[in-house]
């Protein structure tokens, strides 16, 4: 199975992190691409892209100050099929510190959780990684329709204009 390349890239406004690519967007070779995703119309809907872009056009993101990456590089599925060991907080935290966005966004808890070591709530976190925010997000994907609130991905908006 295909793992995703990381779109990253310097003075970018927000890198958004994942857990792993899933089984749809590895067979796809594109980034949220799973059926039900809300990633792509959600960027459009809070102004980050100027239309919605279809998964495939992952790799135009940093022209609109975004990026792409993963907790878990290696690994690919749904996040209770990753193998323990897979997250690697290290890796990311070198990219951050390399790339140096204003946020670094989780793409869901459970990304979050593994890089912070802790439990977090939705929203700005009171740590930063150098220069760089952090910020946890619902997960748009389809498996987490019932906790979907798309305030959060607004206020994410609304704290980097």
């Amino acid at each position: 199975m295909p793992f995703l390349p990381d779109v990253l890239d310097h003075g970018l406004r927000i890198v958004f992190c994942g857990s792993a690519v899933g089984r749809v967007s590895a067979e796809r070779g594109a980034y949220y691409a799973g059926p039900g995703n809300r990633f792509w119309p959600t960027l459009a809907a809070i102004g980050l892209t100027p239309r919605q872009l279809p998964p495939e056009a992952f790799s135009s993101l940093p022209s609109y100050g975004l990026g792409l990456t993963d907790i878990a590089k290696e690994a690919a599925g749904a996040d209770h099929q990753l193998p323990p060991g897979s997250d690697d907080p290290d890796a990311l935290r070198a990219k951050i510190l390399r790339f140096a966005p204003e946020v670094l966004a989780f793409v869901g808890k459970r990304p979050a959780q593994a890089y912070l070591g802790r439990a977090a709530d939705y929203g700005r976190q009171p740590e930063t990684l150098g220069p760089t925010q952090l910020f946890v997000l619902p997960s748009p994907s389809g498996a987490a329709r019932r906790y979907w609130d798309d305030s959060w991905w607004h206020a994410l908006a609304r704290l980097v204009p």
